[in-house]
Order: C-alpha cells, then structure tokens, then sequence
C-alpha cells in the first residue's frame, strides 16, 4: 500500500502532508506553526525514527480537497520525507477518526466521504410556531 500525500490548505498556505493511520497524533513543521502555538507538558514519541521530546502544540484549521477540518499539532523541527518529496505536516489517526477521513488502499486515496458528510446547513430563521426544543 502506498502512503497517502496530499495537498492541505493551512494558514493561507499549502502544505504536504501525510495521512497516517499509524500515528496516533498530528505533527506539523515548525515553519508552519501558528502564532497562537503553546508550551505543554513534553510527550516522548518515535517519529521518522529517531526519539523525539515534543514541548510545543497548535491548533489549526485545515483543508483537503475543500473540505475543513481542525486538528491539534505538535510542532517539530522536521518530519523527514516520503516517496512524494519533504513532508510538512503528518496528520493522525485521532483526526482522521474525529472527521471521519479514511485511507482507501486499494486505490491509494483519501476517502472522504464522511468528512463530506459532516457538512451542514445552519438555518437563518425558524418558522414562529415551531420549536426544536421539546416541551
């Protein structure tokens, strides 16, 4: 199977990044941390393999193929590449489960046909007779 890479929009920017189902968390390159980035307690994790003491996480809003989704990162000085060139962001198992992104390995493409689904439409006015809350 190969590892899915693809294109996200972050930050008015594109990023590459990598869809890993054996990651549990998400990781993005120092160069692209937001200002709002915090100090947190430090986690020791195996990543690109080396050991890594990460200290520094971000939140993000994010989007593949047009469709948003937010993710908490650890900011890393580097994540190394793959076949499809440097990496700028990993994203993990916890996000792609929180926004129902899936890998479909038979075609080596995201699925994302749950994160479509996730969409919803917010109403303007509700009818004056009628209440969404149960009486």
């Amino acid at each position: 199977m190969a590892r899915i890479v693809k294109g996200i929009e972050a930050g008015g920017r594109t990023l590459r990044a990598l869809f890993d189902s054996g990651s549990l968390r998400s990781y993005i390159k120092a160069e692209f941390r937001p200002p709002t980035a915090r100090k947190v307690k430090p986690i020791t994790v195996g990543l690109g393999g080396e050991i890594r003491r990460l200290d520094e996480r971000c939140d993000l809003t994010a989007a593949v193929d047009g469709l948003e989704f937010d993710l908490t990162a650890y900011v890393v000085e580097e994540l190394g590449e793959t076949e499809h060139g440097p990496l700028d962001a990993v994203v993990g198992a916890l996000t792609m489960e929180e926004w129902y992104i899936k890998l479909d390995p038979r075609t080596g493409e995201l699925d994302l046909s749950g994160l479509r689904k996730r969409e919803f439409t917010e109403y303007k006015e509700c009818h004056p007779n009628h209440s969404s809350v149960p009486k």
